[in-house]
């Protein structure tokens, strides 16, 4: 076991000055983090536990959205009736992420934050740019059944493991964040990660000791939503392909669109390419098949996954249909 030094934050901002040092993490549930710990993948310096912070509430706001602490956890947002009525997309997401237990302990913030489930990320004695910088990436040539068709690079092709946040992509949320010099940051999800290129080791825009304390939703979307995920089981197992749509449909024809795709790059997915496709046209598969080839235009199988880009088609067709009623 590494030595790690511990301290307790009463207030976000002695969180960040207690974080704003080489090797500091934050810790709150530690569902993903302490697995990392334990198999060293992860080897913090020091921890800093937000824990105790008075970031547990679900508020609404006066133009009907919603802020949502960073430390409420996935299942009290899942189960949160303002959720449930407005923002369906996300309930369901939450709800097919991971089991009750773990959602019970899981945070809103860590689950933006998370780390890939690449095998080779997971075993140290295997090369990988993501938590070795410049080793290289096993995972092109390798196992990749579960990795990128969507974003990758020569250096990185693991996927981002979120249920949630592509949910909160579809919804174009903002996440609230304060730095270690006092300042406070509003960052849209749409500029939060990173693409992989020749730095998959950096995943998101946070700076040093930077905390999310807040997520904010706009006011609920019109039009139907739903989450659709396609795994290896039913439960407890992360997205070959998940998609998280809201569609209207006004006089026969889609008035707008917003999808979002899990399971298929380095980050919740989002091409405007996609939406563009569709909005104005009356809905039919030929409508849908546009949208699809846009989606996967750039789409790249490694061999193991090549399989995922004909089933984000079927899927995403399939999805589109129930959003419209066809």
């Amino acid at each position: 076991m590494k030595t790690f030094s511990y301290a307790k934050a009463d207030d976000a901002e002695t969180a960040v000055r207690d974080a704003h040092v080489s090797g500091a993490k934050y810790i709150a549930g530690g569902t993903n983090l302490l697995d990392l710990m334990k198999l060293q993948v992860e080897t913090p310096e020091k921890l800093v536990d937000i824990s105790r912070l008075p970031l547990g509430e679900i508020e609404e706001r006066e133009d009907g959205g919603l802020t949502i602490g960073a430390l409420v956890p996935n299942s009290d947002l899942a189960a949160d009736p303002r959720v449930i009525a407005k923002y369906e997309v996300l309930s369901r997401a939450l709800l097919a992420g991971a089991s009750g237990q773990l959602r019970n302990k899981a945070t809103t913030g860590g689950n933006l934050l998370q780390r890939t489930r690449c095998y080779y990320f997971y075993d140290t004695s295997t090369a990988c740019n993501k938590r070795e910088p410049g080793s290289g990436c096993s995972a092109i040539g390798g196992f990749n059944r579960v990795l990128a068709v969507l974003g990758t690079s020569e250096h990185c092709i693991a996927t981002h493991p979120g249920d949630m946040p592509v949910a909160m992509r579809a919804l174009d949320a903002t996440i609230i964040t304060l730095k270690a010099d006092g300042d406070k940051r509003r960052i849209p999800i749409g500029d939060f990660y990173r693409l992989p290129g020749d730095t998959p080791q950096i995943e998101t825009v946070l700076e040093a000791g930077e905390l999310i304390t807040h997520v904010e939703l706009p006011a609920p979307p019109k039009g139907k939503q739903v989450y659709v995920k396609v795994r290896d089981r039913a439960s407890y197992a992360f997205a070959l392909v998940s998609i998280a749509g809201v569609v209207e449909v006004a006089d026969g024809k889609i008035a707008s669109a917003a999808l979002a795709f899990g399971g298929l790059g380095p980050m919740p997915w989002r091409n405007p390419a996609v939406e563009a496709a569709l909005v104005g046209q009356a809905p039919s598969d030929a409508v849908f098949a546009a949208a699809a080839d846009a989606l996967l235009a750039d789409a790249k199988g490694y061999g193991s996954n090549d399989f995922k880009i004909p089933l984000a088609r079927r899927v995403l067709i399939a999805t589109l249909r129930d959003l419209t009623g066809e």
